[in-house]
């Protein structure tokens, strides 16, 4: 029988103990992933000269930055066993939020950034987080509202209208090198460091991987539920309003349209690394390999000609055989992916 006191002894367990082993447990599902990423790079490094060129590989690298941070975000609220929907809708959200900062309020371009990153946090944290968390709503009901309602925002803000931006900050980090490496990939490093310091040597990580594992569980040993999955879509949005200014980074304007397809390729990136739907397992160490084997099966492709519409159905097979062999492997029968429909952790 649990008593009281093996409660408090679970929640106080250090918690870089329960990231290696989530880790480890994450690894065996991606070292696989891993495996056929460097055979990709082989392939493609002899069938096509211009692959493992410096030129390439910086286009490679910066291309994927987007995917980058809308996947780790994704990873941290996947942890916890649910998902959200709404992170591209965001992200062309977080392009008119920097707007409004740095074009209407005169907020200096620095200033926006973080503001359009906070603001990010909140609308993730109040808005899906707390009703997915506080409200006990089912997360699929939630996100697929709040992607409609950032969809209907960001048209109505922005007229349908493409709105051109000059930064010399934004230039920079779209375009300059610092040490030789784009600055884009330095932030893709710092955001990396972060997360993977606070999933695995943090109390902040244990309640994560302790939500995503068994919310009653967790709960009864001391876990604010609640408060957990609030931070954790909070991280997402704020992740999202990330990628949305280094789209307008990249393009130099703010564009009503976002990427429609990036929450489908976060997906397959979460996967691939070996976050499992019904959370509790993976990390974002393995959703790096996820963001780079897609990064590298992408980029190989249309340096080989092959057409974008075939890109797709290649990532989409790839995504339903990630879900299967993860089934395989953990012993699920295919139809056994009940939070997946909606089911919320915080009224498991």
């Amino acid at each position: 029988m649990t008593t009281a006191s093996d409660a408090d002894t679970a929640s106080t367990r250090a918690p870089s103990r329960l990231g290696r082993l989530a880790g480890w447990s994450a690894s065996n599902q991606y070292v696989g992933v891993l495996l056929v990423l460097l055979c990709l790079v082989i392939v493609f490094s002899i069938r096509e000269p211009r692959f493992l060129t410096v030129a390439n590989i910086r286009v490679m690298l910066t291309g994927i930055a987007i995917l980058w941070m809308i996947s780790l975000g994704l990873t941290v609220v996947m942890l916890t066993g649910g998902f959200d929907l709404s992170l591209g809708s965001m992200l062309a959200l977080s392009g008119f939020i920097f707007v409004g900062f740095y074009l209407h309020l005169g907020v200096p371009a620095l200033g926006a950034v973080v503001l359009t990153v906070a603001a990010g946090a909140a609308i993730g944290g109040l808005v899906n987080g707390f009703l997915i968390g506080r409200v006990g709503m089912p997360f699929l009901v939630v996100t697929i509202g709040t992607l409609s309602l950032y969809q209907g925002i960001t048209y109505l803000v922005s007229n349908g209208q493409t709105t051109s931006i000059t930064s010399s900050l934004l230039d920079s980090i779209g375009f300059d090198n610092a040490l030789g490496v784009p600055i884009t990939v330095w932030i893709m490093i710092g955001t990396l460091i972060v997360a993977l310091f606070a999933l695995r040597m943090t109390y902040f990580g244990r309640d994560i991987y302790a939500t995503g594992g068994n919310a009653t569980a967790a709960r009864l040993a001391g876990v604010h539920v609640p408060r957990t999955l609030m931070l954790a879509y909070a991280i997402a949005g704020a992740m999202a309003a990330l990628a949305g200014v280094l789209q307008v980074a990249f393009i130099s304007a703010a564009s009503p349209v976002g990427s429609a397809n990036v929450i489908f390729d976060a997906t397959a990136a979460v996967l691939l690394g070996g976050t499992v739907l019904g959370g509790g397992v993976g990390g974002v160490g393995g959703t790096v390999i996820g963001v780079l084997f897609l990064g590298v099966l992408q980029n190989g492709l249309a340096l080989a000609g092959i057409q974008s519409a075939w890109q797709q159905v290649i990532s989409g097979a790839i995504v339903i055989l990630a879900v299967l062999g993860q089934q395989l492997q953990r012993g699920r029968r295919p139809g056994d992916l009940r939070r997946l429909l909606g089911r919320s952790n915080a009224s498991a």
